[in-house]
Parts: structure tokens; C-alpha cells; sequence
């Protein structure tokens, strides 16, 4: 996700640290059945279709529900499916659906509101960002470049109870999508009766999860989960209620765990080597990537091969995570993080193969060569342009920082911009930048998840174009879809295309706002984290 991911949910995605904290200073037994969380970003939108950060993916993952809910060690569990049927070729599978459930509105949930949903989404009309997860349904190309009607999306409701839905391909990860936000049912008479400001608000959604929004309006820093009494399990929902709050800085959040006012922080910069002997230290991985995308369309500059690695062999990627971040964060060696995937035949982690040796090091020399050359091959004397991060500490970290090592070449000039997270997010959507730090957190555990950057990519923000990269992310997905191995190679030398290239510049991997070093209460359980898609399941959450 983009937060970015990230992560970001970055999410993104996903971007978005999320805070326990009691209900003023009695510790658990002030609680009350209440938990109050903080967020680093204001929450863009309640709108399954449209959501791609991680704040908003998160409240969606626990208020709506889908046909699975991934529970722990990301594995689906069935949440409105009661049993699930697959075909020998993977290409069609029938759910059968809970009976029963309602939106909070009153309102039967049925096969027809997951119909609705996903022909929504894919419609071109929509704008999803994440339709693009769609690919390998039957006729979701065509549906998402209006070639053909929303109607022709291979899924169709055989009556109130009955889901079937029609692969064109087989989709490995086929399950885990099913319990990401954006495969989930909309209430098609609440999205008639807002229009243009349904999710825009708490008031303009309905909601069939485990929790319910109060209070956002669209821009504010303070919004609620209440317990969902229209919930058909809301008998294993402990809280009653989960309080939000943004707070962007690091240490006022800390100072809040210390004050007793908060039951869960995240730890960042010196805070780590300070706390990380406490009995209350935890460290959550994170499956995210943090990476700089150059802009070939607003900077021509970029569009050369030796400027861009300039750029990068400018950098000290572990001088970055280790003095700067100090978050847990490890350099990039790679553009897909560790740990997501192993090769089926040698069992060698996807992130080791992949590694390019030596592509993202620090080079002073070798940058200032390969820069004077770019430079003359494109017919510019130095490089000017502005560097955009988010308004956090941490998007600042990583901006003034990537300015100071970008200005050890000669003749660069870098301009920070520090923005909000939702501005930040609607700029590059819209191209309408120069260079962006940002963050890509994976929506499954799988690195298909990290395949971002084909030349219609719908987050390819940078618009760069590779051939090679293009034909290896398509033979993943289809030819190969059912060869393990040819597949992951496919995805290897994607990869690998990508570092060498330096379509994207890529920093660090492993933490982002949500993971990494945290201190929180013993008191605080039942919570499900996962590294890679939703990392936050509240359903279980309870205070002891």
C-alpha cells in the first residue's frame, strides 16, 4: 500500500503510527473498554474505492468486512464467507456468505453489495487508485479502460447468499486479496443517497465490521471507533470504543507513554538506544520500502540513466537508517524488502537473490563521474530541482538528510518541501512534483505486491518506462502465473531491472510509521500485526 505505502499504507503507504493510549492517568483500570490511539496523518477517506494510505486502510480494515478477515501470521480467515470453492485451473471460485448480516444502517449485506463494489471500483468513472489490484479478474482491463461496461466484471451474485467470481488468469494470492479493503462490499443505497461526499465523513458511510466512525469530517485531527452492535460477531469485540488523535511529533508521543497517558508509542532516532533494554520494548517488522521516485516528465534531467545513479551513488543509505532513523530500518540493497518470499526451489530468500552488489552503496567518485556525464549527454551545466516529503519528523529526517548528500555533487541544488501526507499523496497521483520521497508497504505477502513501476503502472508517479521490466511483471502474471519457479524468477529480474536502472531510487526497508521499535503496556493484548498488507487488527483487542 502506498504510506506508503507507507506504507504507504503507505501505504501507502502504509506513514501512519498508530498509538495506544489510556483514558487519562489511571492506567488499565481507567480504560473503561476504551482505547485512545494516535495517528501521525489526518485520515483522507472512509471510501473503499478510492482509500490508498494507510490511515485510511486501516480504519476500513476494522470496520468493514469482507469475505475473509486476515488474522494472524497473515493467514484469511472466513469473516463473511462461510465456505469457499475453488476450480483445478484457479480460475473460479464460489463463496458462499454469511445469512444475516447488516450494514449499521439497518440494511441486509448480500452477494449483490460485493457485485456492486468491485464494478464500482474498476469503473474508470471511480478513478480508483487500486483497481489496479483487480488484474487477473475476468475483464477487469477492459472494464478499467472503459472498453467494456462495469457489468462485465467476472463476478456475479447467484442470489442473496451465493458469490462467484471468474478468473482470466490464476492469481497466486488470490485469498489474501480477498481480506484487503478494496474487495470489500458497499452499500450501493448509502453511496446513492451521499454521492460525491459518501466515506468523505463518518456520517456519509455505513459500515458492517467489527467497529463503526464517529466524528471525522473529513479534515479533522480527532475521529472514534465505536463497537459495532450490528455486527454478527460482536460478541468477540472486546472494546467499546478506540479514540483518535493526530500528533506528528515523535517526542510529544513519547512523552505521553511517559506521562502514563499512552499505552503503546513508537520509537524513533536516539529514542531506540535509549528504551530498548525497557521490559515494555517491542519490535514489530514492517514489509515496506522507502525509496525516492525522480519526476522524468517535470525534470528532463531525470530521463538520463547516469544522472539518476549519480543521484543514488550519492547517498549513504546506512548512515541514513543508522544515525538518522535509528528506527530499525536496514539499508536497501534491493527494491523488495526481506522476508516476503523465498525462492520455491532453493528456499533462498527473494530479497538476497535479487540484490544487485554494489548498485546502492555510496560512491562519491563514481557519482561525480557519472553525473558530469549525464549532464553533458543531456546539455545541462548543473541540476536544480525540489525535494518533497511529508511535514513529519521522519519525512523531514529523510529530506534534509537526501538534500545534504545530493549537494555533495557539484553544481546540485536541492529545495525541501515539506507537505501534509494527503497532499503529499494527491501530488503524486497527479505527477505534479519533481522528486518524492515515499513509501511503498506491501498489500500481501507476496513481491508482486513491489511490481509498482510498469509503464501504465498506476503508481509509477515518476512515469519511468523499461521495457524489459514491462515483459518480466507481465510473464509473472500470466504465462507464468502457475510456474513457482519461472515466476519468481520473472519477478527476480524485475527487480533487479528496476535497482540497475534506477527508476526509482530505493533507500530503506524494514520499518515505517506503524512498525518498528515500540514500548507498550503488558496490559494491552489481542491485537493481530502482520508485516505485510493490513498490518492492524483490532477485532481482538482487549485491555487486561
Amino acid at each position: 500500500m502506498k504510506v506508503r505505502k507507507i506504507l504507504a499504507m503507505g501505504a501507502t503507504a502504509t506513514l501512519s503510527v498508530l498509538t495506544l493510549a489510556a483514558c487519562g492517568n489511571k492506567g488499565a483500570s481507567g480504560h473503561k473498554g476504551e482505547l485512545n490511539l494516535m495517528e501521525t496523518a489526518e485520515m483522507p477517506t472512509l471510501d473503499p474505492s478510492i482509500a490508498t494510505d494507510d490511515v485510511s486502510m486501516t480504519a476500513l480494515s476494522n470496520t468493514f468486512s469482507g469475505i475473509y478477515r486476515i488474522g494472524k501470521d497473515a493467514k484469511p480467515q472466513n469473516e463473511l464467507a462461510t465456505k469457499t470453492t475453488e476450480s483445478k485451473d484457479g480460475l473460479h471460485w464460489t463463496f458462499d456468505l454469511r445469512h444475516g448480516t447488516k450494514w449499521s444502517n439497518g440494511d441486509p449485506v448480500t452477494a449483490q453489495d460485493f457485485v456492486y463494489s468491485w464494478q464500482r471500483t474498476n469503473s474508470p468513472k471511480t478513478g480508483s487508485q487500486y483497481a489496479y489490484l483487480f488484474e487477473g479478474v475476468k475483464n477487469a482491463d477492459a472494464v478499467q479502460s472503459g472498453k467494456m461496461k462495469p457489468s462485465a466484471l467476472g463476478i456475479k451474485a447467484d442470489g442473496k447468499y451465493k458469490l462467484s467470481v471468474t478468473l482470466s488468469k490464476p492469481i497466486p494470492y488470490f485469498k489474501l486479496l480477498l481480506g484487503f479493503p478494496s474487495f470489500f462490499p458497499q452499500d450501493k443505497k448509502a453511496v446513492d443517497k451521499y454521492g460525491k461526499k459518501y466515506g468523505q465523513t463518518s456520517a456519509t458511510q455505513v459500515y458492517n465490521g467489527p467497529f463503526k466512525v464517529q466524528g471525522y469530517k473529513g479534515t479533522n485531527a480527532k475521529w472514534d471507533w465505536a463497537k459495532n452492535n450490528t455486527y454478527w460477531d460482536k460478541k468477540n469485540v472486546k472494546l467499546n470504543k478506540i479514540n483518535f488523535q493526530v500528533v506528528k511529533e515523535s517526542s510529544t508521543q513519547l512523552n505521553m507513554y511517559n506521562s502514563k497517558k499512552a499505552d503503546l508509542t513508537q520509537l524513533s532516532g536516539d529514542q531506540v538506544a535509549q528504551y530498548k533494554n525497557n521490559n515494555n520494548y517491542i519490535y514489530r517488522p514492517g514489509s515496506s520500502a522507502a525509496y525516492l521516485e525522480l519526476n522524468e516528465e517535470k525534470v528532463p534531467a531525470f530521463k538520463n540513466q547516469k544522472i539518476r545513479a549519480a543521484l543514488s551513488y550519492a547517498v549513504s543509505r546506512s548512515q541514513l537508517t543508522n544515525n538518522i532513523l535509528q528506527d530499525g530500518s536496514k539499508p536497501a540493497t534491493t527494491f523488495t524488502p526481506s522476508k516476503l518470499a523465498k525462492d520455491p526451489k532453493t528456499g533462498e530468500d527473494f530479497a538476497k537473490e535479487a540484490a544487485v552488489k554494489g548498485a546502492l552503496t555510496q560512491n562519491l567518485t563514481k557519482a561525480k563521474q557519472l553525473l558530469k556525464q549525464g549532464e553533458q549527454e543531456a546539455g545541462i551545466s548543473d541540476l536544480k530541482f525540489t525535494l518533497m516529503a511529508d511535514d513529519t519528523d521522519t519525512g523531514k529526517k529523510n529530506a534534509e538528510f537526501l538534500q545534504s548528500e545530493f549537494q555533495k555533487l557539484p553544481g546540485v541544488k536541492v529545495t525541501v518541501q515539506n507537505v501534509p501526507y494527503k497532499t503529499r499523496l494527491t501530488r503524486s497521483a497527479a505527477h505534479n512534483f519533481q522528486a518524492v520521497v515515499t513509501l511503498w508497504g506491501a498489500d500481501y505477502s507476496d513481491p508482486y505486491t513491489f511490481a509498482l513501476f510498469t509503464s501504465d503502472g498506476t503508481y509509477n508517479d515518476g512515469l519511468w518506462k523499461n521495457a524489459t521490466y514491462d515483459q518480466n511483471v507481465k510473464d509473472s502474471a500470466g504465462k507464468n502465473a502457475l510456474n513457482k519457479e519461472a515466476r519468481f524468477k520473472n519477478l527476480v529480474t524485475a527487480d533487479q531491472t528496476l535497482v540497475k536502472d534506477y527508476g526509482v531510487l530505493p533507500l530503506y526497508t524494514g520499518s515505517f510509521s506503524g512498525s518498528g521499535r515500540f514500548l507498550q503496556r503488558p496490559y494491552v493484548k489481542g491485537i493481530i500485526y502482520n508485516s505485510a498488507g493490513i498490518n492492524w487488527n483490532y477485532k481482538y483487542a482487549y485491555v487486561k
